[in-house]
């Protein structure tokens, strides 16, 4: 190798060390996949780990389009946050159920700083940098208040930006946008390089092998750029579009009742998106469906289906073909197991740059790993703190972890499953595998159990992997809260003896937590095992503990509110009487539980209750959500639960008296 180019090697290697392409991609390489569909995956999920890019390629092993190189189309927003954010959401869900569904409700609430533009996988990390840049350049000048003045004509509503802070956040894109196309320019070459020094053989590297250095460097010259343009007309903060006329005074009067006077931190937020379905409709599954022939798709509930509608010809009725998100596969599924989504529920977020957050860190201590944990870039000052007070600031962070209960005999086995499994004199057998082995005592006997059912054998072992899981993740139990219904009671036995915790920490029984007593069968509340009776049964259960709402109180048919209220009052004493333990309290109880008694601590006001019903209809067995007391800013924030999802599928009835040859 040449003296120059010895120089150069060096210096492009000197450059590489720290950054974390290459660590993201070595375990990935390591375990086979090749360069371009690992660079895929990391884009496609927002670059955070390698397991989740790792997720993703499992997930699109039968993609047919894996290997062509289509890059994600990427978008630079300006977002509220906060009180404000809220009653812009608030706005969006009135003026929907008011004036039906607009173009408005596609996106959640934004400013568009630079509108979708095309970044080769590789050149991904150049556009974070290009953020904080931008950020750190800026930060010192941006508005500490956002001035909105509404605007509405015949098809668009909107709040416009205007004077110096619009020009402040217009100067804001185009550093960004600067930044990004240089970045993307130098690291076209690094990357390049790194694949051409370091892992001979791998992928993109088949056509790269026989170079010499000074040919790979011609070769990199010839790549595109990054190009990215800023925002340069009226920045807005749409509301609604392409509405109808005769609703124009309505939107108007909705707009003009949300308060602009509340406090707002201001986010930069870079998301993504999959460019071959953007004029598409996006259909999320609200079902499992286990496909009937090879033509057709697997859908998991929660799984986008992207539909192109001008090409429905070759489907049936109450059929469409579609795309899969999860698996990049195109085939056939029965539309009434979807419902509609929103344009952006499939973007990806990869950055965010907070500046009201950045401005704070010279009177903040906030540690470098809280810092990543949420994503943000914060400045140098920050950064002084060692790795032990960080890791001091998160363990000291409250946290609720709501779970769903594991699988319910009835929710198998219907309604009639206690005629199944009972003999005419009242005494239980198992009639079936997925039957426990057996049943607590009940002082009424086995009829108590009809309306307050236990977990299935598969939701006895669906209990106990997630308790395994959490075991694996570290994280520290303090407390238990479950609902007085059995099947919630069993889920939370079950996961303390995973944790090696039973004997430690008692369950503490708190009837408020029950379900909502209207999707309860019969006039009356269920009749729940006493105290007395799980401590019988061997449940560990606090009998010292006085609820937040009593058992005696639970009234049958409640409506909406009462049931929001009577959550809302169980979780904050919850919260507020656990004020010496700083570890992480588990409530566990119904699908219902993980939006009713997460939403009050994030200071979000219930849903509408149709949306309500719809989204627990999607909840799994043992299905979580995770609040984290974010003590600096003064909130709760939803977090990535600790523990993976728990997927399986469904295992039908089999009688082999079917199977005998010739019936």
């Amino acid at each position: 190798m040449a003296a120059g180019e010895t120089q150069l090697y060096a210096k492009v290697s000197n450059k590489l060390k720290g950054r974390s392409t290459p660590l993201l991609l070595e375990p990935l390489l390591a375990m086979g996949f090749p360069v371009h569909t690992s660079l895929k995956a990391l884009a496609a999920t927002g670059r955070k780990t390698a397991e989740e890019a790792l997720a993703w390629l499992h997930g699109h092993c039968n993609d047919p389009s894996l290997d062509d190189p289509i890059p994600q189309e990427y978008a630079l927003f300006l977002c509220p946050t906060g009180p404000l954010l809220e009653k812009l959401q608030e706005f969006w869900r009135e003026s929907k159920r008011q004036c039906a569904k607009n173009r408005a409700h596609e996106v959640f609430p934004h400013v568009t700083l630079c509108d979708f533009f095309t970044c080769e996988d590789q050149k991904v990390e150049c556009l974070y940098e290009a953020l904080k840049r931008a950020g750190d350049r800026l930060l010192g000048s941006f508005p500490t208040a956002m001035p909105l003045a509404l605007h509405s004509s015949i098809s668009y509503l909107g709040f416009f930006i205007n004077g110096s802070p619009a020009d402040v956040i217009r100067e804001f894109a185009m550093t960004f946008a600067t930044e990004a196309s240089l970045l993307a320019g130098e690291q076209q070459f690094r990357v390049h390089f790194w694949i051409f020094s370091q892992v001979p053989g791998h992928g993109l590297n088949l056509r790269l092998k026989n170079l010499t250095t000074a040919s790979f460097v011609s070769h990199c010259s010839l790549q595109k750029y990054c190009t990215v343009k800023p925002c340069t007309k009226q920045l807005h903060l749409t509301l609604a579009h392409k509405f109808y006329p005769h609703h124009q005074r309505t939107l108007e009067q909705l707009a003009r009742a949300i308060p602009l006077g509340h406090g707002c931190q201001w986010t930069a937020a870079l998301y993504s998106r999959d460019m071959r379905f953007v004029h598409y409709q996006t259909l999320r599954a609200l079902f499992q469906y286990q496909p009937q022939n090879a033509d057709e798709l697997t859908l998991s509930p929660g799984d986008y289906i992207f539909v192109d509608p001008t090409q429905q010809d070759e489907a049936s009725e109450g059929w469409v073909i579609g795309i899969s998100q999860r698996t990049g596969c195109r085939g056939f599924l029965p539309e009434n197991y979807t419902d509609r989504a929103s344009e952006s529920d499939t973007w990806v977020k990869h950055r965010t740059y907070t500046f009201s957050l950045a401005a704070d860190l010279n009177s903040r201590k906030d540690g470098e790993a809280s810092s990543r944990r949420s994503g943000e870039f914060l400045s140098q000052t920050a950064r002084s703190l060692s790795s032990i007070q960080a890791l001091q600031a998160t363990v000291a962070r409250k946290s609720v972890l709501v779970v769903r209960h594991g699988e319910r005999v009835d929710q198998i086995f219907g309604k009639s499953w206690l005629q199944q499994c009972s003999t005419p004199d009242g005494k239980y057998y198992r009639p079936d595998l997925n039957f426990p082995c057996s049943l607590p005592k009940r002082s009424h006997g086995i009829k108590d159990f009809e309306n307050d059912p236990p977990l299935s054998s598969c939701g006895i072992f669906q209990s106990r992997i997630a308790g395994d899981a959490l075991l694996d993740s570290g994280i520290r139990i303090s407390s238990v809260f479950a609902s007085p219904a059995l099947r919630c009671v069993q889920t939370a036995k079950l996961i303390l003896e995973e944790l090696k915790l039973e004997k430690k920490v008692k369950i503490r029984v708190e009837p408020g937590l029950f379900e909502w007593t209207k999707w309860e069968s019969g006039k009356t509340t269920p009749t729940l095992m006493s105290l007395d009776e799980l401590r019988e049964a061997n449940f560990n259960i606090d009998t010292d503990y006085r609820p937040a709402f009593p058992l005696s109180a639970l009234m049958p048919a409640e409506s909406y509110q009462e049931y929001v209220d009577r959550c809302t009052a169980s979780v904050l004493q919850i919260v507020n009487t656990q004020l010496q333990d700083t570890g992480v309290i588990l409530i566990v109880s119904h699908g219902s539980a993980l939006d009713s008694c997460t939403r009050p601590l994030l200071g979000l006001p219930p849903r509408e209750c149709g949306d309500f019903a719809q989204l627990v209809r999607k909840i799994p067995s043992l299905g979580m959500c995770f609040c984290e007391e974010n003590k600096e800013e003064g909130k709760w924030e939803l977090v990535n639960p600790p523990v993976k999802t728990l997927t399986h599928g469904a295992n039908a009835a089999f009688n082999w008296r079917n199977w005998i040859s010739g019936n």
